[in-house]
């Protein structure tokens, strides 16, 4: 039996960085963890960058500081243990907008993801069909039952609501549609309440009183550093091995555990590891999975991801609203589908010189053709669409920045969450041993992916304990 243990977390985003943390914390003294990230950087999709002299995030810019149930969310807490908390920083500006009928509305107080339990809070928006709301003397959902969210809301609240409200705040998040998007995977405080409640109005109420927020309390936040300032000090904590561009081309069943296969065809190294976390999106760790854990594999492996584009503009002396930014509702005839206003939202970014950065993100599942554009025409086709919105011709750029994230936003159909629990059953049965982690099982957001690898590193340090290993 080998001692200490050897365990190896294929992916260097923040859920595998996350797994090493938990590891290093909770497994026997001596653990030996290696993480194998295929690129040559940390964080995944949290990236801090420069440009025009100031940091800018190119990916994720902020989390939820509260969990589901209104306690501290994971990755506060693991902010916390990395000794960060002190760099936290709140919005200065919250307030954000909708561009519905070529108009910029406030976004409406009191939704759940854009779906109203005040039906005349949304009226300056979009025009509920109430009369279809009615209580027919069962739930909205039966045990277990899965829809999309488009199908739900449309049915009962009519086409506005999802147009205008829900699809916008969906196509932030996941770059996806409200029409092919998961109740349960995406909004599963309202799928509870919709398996118990007889009106949509009435579950979105029931959802909002199981989680309140008390009056004041900060929703979001980042660090003051920076995201990548999270990854770096992560990795730091969790004492492991970090393996860049070591990209895992095969997983093996071994005497002691399984057999890694890292590196290019021809030119690959063989490590052992009594187990490994699967911290990499839905279709590579099918890959691995296929002819260890095939019903596992063929479980997750279907999962489509969408890409998107972020666009950063950083303008001279810029008039802008007073707006953390906007959403783009469906039917705007619009390349950008949200934009946020970096300089504004965020006190801690403004600067002396009164540049402003702001950001649009382009691109939405099944829309991929906007993202064959060159980065120039992505750009100035940025900058023309806002100048739109806002009414004037902003000033030309002093310098610009395109992110392209292809396959970054797993796309949950309706019965994702049965799929993943099958596959996890299935590893834990006969492979209990390997662990999934990360944004193609539980949900995207960086909460839910810290708490997702946290997950999977106590399941590898319970299946080792309970082998003897």
């Amino acid at each position: 039996m080998a001692t200490p243990w050897r365990i190896a977390v294929v992916g260097g985003g923040i859920a595998g960085l996350a797994a090493a943390v938990q590891l290093r914390d909770h497994a026997p003294d001596g653990t030996e963890v290696t993480v194998y990230e295929r690129s040559g950087a940390l964080g995944g999709k949290l990236h801090t960058g420069e440009l025009a002299g100031g940091p800018v995030e190119f990916g994720a810019e902020a989390f939820l500081m509260r969990d589901a149930s209104g306690g501290e969310s994971a990755v506060v807490s693991l902010i916390r243990r990395l000794g960060l908390a002190d760099d936290i920083v709140h919005p200065t500006v919250g307030q954000a907008a909708l561009l519905a009928g070529g108009e910029l509305h406030p976004v409406p107080r009191g939704t759940l993801v854009g779906v109203p339990g005040d039906l005349a809070a949304v009226a300056t928006v979009a025009r509920p069909t109430a009369e279809a709301d009615v209580d027919t003397g069962r739930p909205l959902l039966a045990p277990g039952a899965d829809v999309t969210v488009g199908e739900l809301v449309r049915g009962r609240l009519g086409d506005e609501v999802v147009d205008r409200l829900v699809d916008p705040m969906l196509g932030g998040v996941y770059a996806g549609r409200a029409d092919n998007l998961s109740l349960a995977a995406t909004m599963p405080a309202l799928a509870r309440q919709a398996r118990v409640e007889h009106t949509l109005v009435g579950a979105v109420r029931a959802a909002q009183a199981a989680a309140p927020r008390a009056p004041g309390t900060p929703f979001f936040g980042t660090l003051a550093g920076g995201l990548s300032t999270l990854v770096e000090a992560a990795a730091a904590a969790s004492g492991a091995t970090i393996q860049r561009n070591a990209t895992v081309r095969a997983l093996t069943p071994a005497e002691t555990g399984w057999r890694l296969t890292i590196g290019p065809n021809g030119d690959a190294d063989h490590v052992q590891a009594d187990a490994v976390v699967l911290a990499v999106p839905a279709s590579p760790a099918a890959r691995l999975l296929d002819d260890v854990a095939p019903a596992a594999a063929e479980n997750i492996g279907d999962l489509a991801y969408a890409s998107v584009a972020l666009v950063t503009l950083a303008l001279p002396e810029a008039t802008l609203p007073a707006l953390s930014g906007f959403l783009v509702s469906t039917g705007e005839g619009l390349v950008m589908k949200a934009s946020t206003f970096f300089t504004t939202k965020w006190g801690h970014l403004r600067r002396p010189d009164g540049l402003a950065l702001v950001r649009a993100s382009v691109g939405r599942f099944g829309d991929e053709a906007q993202l064959q554009r060159p980065d120039a025409d992505l750009v100035a086709t940025t900058h023309r669409e806002l100048s739109t919105v806002l009414g004037d011709a902003l000033p030309t750029p002093v310098a610009t920045h395109v992110q392209r994230w292809g396959g970054s936003l797993p796309q949950y159909a309706p019965g994702h969450l049965d799929r993943v629990a099958s596959a996890r059953a299935v590893l834990r049965a006969e492979r209990p041993t390997l662990a999934l982690a990360g944004a193609g099982y539980d949900g995207v957001g960086i909460p839910v992916c810290v708490r997702s690898g946290m997950a999977a590193a106590d399941e590898i340090i319970t299946a080792l304990k309970g082998s003897g290993e």
